[in-house]
């Protein structure tokens, strides 16, 4: 008799935590697969430190197959889910497809950036989902500084060192706290540095910052900001991107050749085109996390609309918190599906939030208790040391030479400005031109790659390049990729834009729950 085979899409928070668990439920008794599009599962919290020059990408990945030794992985993106015949179609790595048949299915593919029908966002944003993202970010930070400094105008100077930052909810505030002190770092010890000032604006809709949480973390993480430098400006976004700066809705233009797009995420299309009951964009499902109608395929994290069994009628927000417990709760249940165990429905209690500031700096509320300063910071690494799933010691020991030796600022030049569009539905991937007369499913063979990158804010230059170069705000990628967001209607049918309650994957202080 064959074992049940169980597929999982997606290895963020609540895939990789079900994979895991389920894993060590089924000792043996079942094949499981995970399909992602990396060999890793990515610990976001982090990612600020890594644009920042704190901690090596590496750091904050931990591999799958390292850490799921009786799971399979697949490599891919998935494009279709045939909910009839059991069968996942996606698409590899290189450009070749295949397929997964499952006896329990759980779809825990999570967000992407959430884009809003602002013109210029989608050709000169760039976002903050994945690690080609960071990465872009550190180098990017670095270039500027080096050319405002080669410079003799004045103006490009200043506009070369301001640093634009939509969106200050967790990843926002945390990216503008620790940019600032990164390019302050680089602007001090720079040799040519005089009339060098770095510049960041810190902009979003809402009345404060981090609207989402306790007033009093929010104050604390303010007066940080603004006692840093940051410029904080809450009920101002953008109205318009252009490649030699932004148009803000107070009606002022601010030079500069970076913005970066922290306004939340939105749920992975992928759930959508299963024509299942939706909410916002989210997959509906009970609070077994079991999908109505569908009782052999469950769904978790940011791709699941989860009742809130503590707030009646209202649906678990989109946290790494809850995506990372939902991911337990579902392994459970889909044992308990095949025989193993009783179903559970998912409850939460809330045990607090950190936000790292950068430095000794941060604000955390554990146990409802409100900190601010060393101690904050204290509180929030050992949080992120006690969560992590793997790479403690290492990032430990990048904490402790950051703090005593200078970062290295230099330019990689492994990720390009056209290779991380905003517009894309897998953040996680940077896109690379596809080899020589390599064609993609449907298209004509495309050029090595794209035009120049000039047409961003802070672009690299390019070389000149034979044939015809591509439209506008078109980025090339190699393969299929795995859906087309149309920036017209960028929340997609029944996920409507709000510019004014943005999602945030954030920080929780949660039990780790036994997990090392």
């Amino acid at each position: 008799m064959s074992r049940p085979r169980t597929v999982i899409i997606g290895a963020g928070f609540a895939g990789y935590r079900t994979a895991r668990t389920l894993s060590r439920l089924a000792r043996g008794r079942a094949d499981i697969t995970l399909l992602n599009p990396t060999d890793y599962f990515l610990y976001l919290p982090l990612l600020p430190q890594v644009a920042a020059g704190i901690l090596e990408p590496r750091r904050v990945t931990v591999s799958l197959s390292g850490t799921l030794r009786q799971v399979r992985l697949v490599l891919g993106e998935a494009d279709r889910i045939d909910l009839d015949a059991r069968t996942v179609h996606y698409t590899g790595p290189e450009g070749d497809g295949g397929s997964l048949s499952y006896d329990r299915l759980v779809l825990a593919a999570g967000s992407v950036n959430k884009l809003l029908p602002i013109p210029g966002v989608a050709e000169h944003a760039h976002g903050f989902r994945g690690l080609p993202e960071a990465l872009y970010l550190r180098d990017h930070v670095t270039r500027q500084v080096e050319l405002a400094a080669a410079t003799d105008d004045p103006a490009t100077c200043a506009a070369r060192c301001t640093f634009v930052v939509v969106g200050a909810g967790y990843t926002g505030t945390e990216v503008a706290a620790h940019g600032k002190l990164f390019s302050d770092a680089q602007v001090h010890k720079h040799p040519m540095r005089t009339g060098m000032r770095p510049r960041w604006l810190l902009l979003d809709t809402a009345d404060r910052v981090l609207p989402e949480l306790d007033e009093r973390l929010s104050r604390t993480a303010d007066r940080v900001l603004r006692d840093r430098g940051v410029d904080v400006r809450m009920g101002t976004s953008v109205k318009e991107a252009t490649r030699e700066g932004v148009l803000l809705t107070d009606g002022e233009f601010v030079d500069t050749r970076t913005l970066v797009w922290c306004v939340g995420v939105r749920p992975d299309p992928l759930a959508e085109s299963l024509g299942l009951p939706m909410e916002r964009g989210r997959l509906l499902v009970d609070p077994q996390l079991r999908v109505p109608g569908r009782p052999e395929v469950f769904a978790c994290g940011d791709a699941a609309a989860v009742p809130d069994l503590e707030e009646p009628g209202q649906y678990t927000p989109m946290t790494a918190q809850h995506a990372w417990r939902q991911g337990k709760v579902c392994a459970h249940n889909v044992a308990a599906s095949l025989g193993d165990g009783e179903p559970r429905s998912y409850r939460h209690r809330d045990l607090g939030f950190v936000v790292d500031l950068g430095g000794v700096k941060a604000a955390a509320n554990p146990l409802g208790v409100h900190l601010s300063g060393p101690a904050a910071g204290a509180v929030t690494r050992g949080y992120h040391l006690a969560a992590m799933p793997g790479n403690r010691v290492r990032v430990a020991a990048d904490w402790l030479l950051d703090a005593v030796l200078p970062r290295q600022a230099v330019q990689l030049g492994l990720v390009r400005s056209w290779s991380v569009p905003l517009d894309t539905a897998s953040p996680e991937v940077a896109r690379v031109p596809p080899g020589p007369g390599r064609k993609r499913s449907g298209e004509e063979a495309a050029e090595p790659a794209p035009g120049p990158a000039g047409n961003r804010p802070g672009g690299e230059p390019g070389r000149r390049r034979s044939g015809p170069r591509p439209p506008a705000g078109q980025h090339l990628a190699p393969g299929p990729v795995k859906r087309t967001d149309s920036s017209d209607n960028p929340a997609g049918p029944g996920n409507p834009v709000d510019p004014g309650n943005p999602v945030d994957p954030g920080n929780p202080v949660d039990s780790v729950e036994g997990d090392s």
